[in-house]
């Protein structure tokens, strides 16, 4: 095997691939990427064994062949490259890989292509089109809910379904940890075939996001039972799905609340920044003292240090006092956009919900804490 590529092209790639390198070793070769050259052509390939990746890009290349090597020496050697570099690699038998670039020269230890898992891109799923940034952005929103606690494992990904409505199909991604939930759901202009939940686990989602950072066009994605694959671009990325069952978050999401906050985002934002200061580990909880057009921040840890802060809202609901992690608080507005959002609570003891008053489809419900 010999070709050439220019630096920025193959580190650009490496990047991809490196966040699904098993880094746990469990098997040696895992820890290495599968490199295939031919007509002209240079794949790419890593994988987990419950996520892989697929790259194809365009090189000069010399010698077809294809051999293994470490993940992580290679990736640490390209990037010390000059970007503007072209890298030569040659590998004669598969056993050691030689690299080149303007005076540097490596020899490493290779595998053969023989020892590396077979990435099966097949999938007798249901398929689907939709534009990368849609997919980004109901991504974005909702994967800072996802649970990591190992214990309810079916809570360790985002769950993807597809509806139909009113002659168009519905896409939603939900996240929970139990603490608080995040729901987006995007109208896509083809009506497709409904498509059960399946959960997406979350290494899949944060890899996945990296992806479609990157571009803007549209996608496909296969959908089975087990597995779900993303064509994007020149990339094939498959993922193992979460065998498990998703609670029923629609029953999660109250319809009663009926006392409704309006209130600057930004001006909420830096209030519960500061309130926190105060608060820690031990005693995270910020009460939210409503009472009419006026909200009321306060803590006080177990230090007995206090803070508290008043801001002029838009409420005219019962009085209520209730609690809140600070952070789970913060999480919430931090993702939503609008100047101004609604808080609608119902009484102390009862889940709120959290919304933009231009997007309905995105909901965020956080239960509360005793105070």
């Amino acid at each position: 095997m010999k070709f050439k590529i220019l630096r920025s092209n193959l580190f650009k790639s490496l990047s991809h691939l490196q966040g699904i390198v098993d880094k746990r070793n469990a098997l040696p070769i895992l820890a290495n990427i599968l490199i295939e050259a031919k007509n002209n052509i240079l794949i790419l390939s890593s994988t987990d064994m419950d996520i892989s990746i697929v790259e194809k890009i365009e090189c000069n290349v010399i010698e077809n062949g294809s051999t293994t090597i470490n993940s992580q020496i290679l990736f640490d050697i390209v990037r010390k490259i000059d970007d503007n570099s072209e890298i030569e690699i040659i590998s004669n038998d598969g056993k050691l890989l030689t690299l080149r670039a303007n005076g540097s020269r490596f020899s490493l230890a290779a595998l053969p292509k023989e020892d590396y898992p077979i990435i099966d891109q097949n999938n007798p799923g249901a398929t689907i089109t939709v534009n990368s940034s849609i997919l980004f952005k109901l991504i974005d929103k909702t994967r800072f809910a996802i649970s990591n606690e190992e214990t309810r494992y079916f809570l360790n990904g985002l769950y993807f379904n597809i509806n139909n409505e009113d002659n168009k199909s519905v896409i939603t991604l939900v996240g929970t940890d139990g603490h608080r939930l995040a729901k987006f759901s995007h109208k896509i202009d083809s009506n497709i075939d409904k498509i059960s939940g399946v959960i997406i686990p979350k290494k899949t989602i944060y890899e996945l996001s990296k992806l479609l950072s990157e571009i803007d066009e549209d996608i496909q994605i296969s959908i089975s039972s087990n597995k779900i694959i993303f064509f994007i671009a020149n990339i094939v990325f498959i993922s193992k799905l979460i065998d498990g069952s998703f609670p029923d978050y629609k029953r999660v999401i109250p319809n009663d609340n009926s006392n409704i906050l309006t209130i600057n985002r930004h001006k909420l934002l830096s209030a519960v920044d500061r309130v926190s200061t105060i608060a820690n580990e031990k005693s995270p909880v910020i009460k939210f003292k409503l009472l009419s057009n006026v909200l009321n921040l306060n803590t006080i840890n177990t230090e007995n240090s206090t803070a508290s802060e008043d801001l002029n809202t838009n409420y005219s609901g019962d009085d209520i006092e209730i609690g809140f992690n600070s952070k789970y608080i913060m999480d919430i507005v931090n993702n939503l956009e609008d100047e101004e959002i609604s808080i609608k609570l119902k009484d102390n003891t009862s889940p709120i919900i959290a919304q933009e008053n231009s997007n309905s489809n995105l909901v965020y419900v956080l239960m509360p804490m005793r105070v």
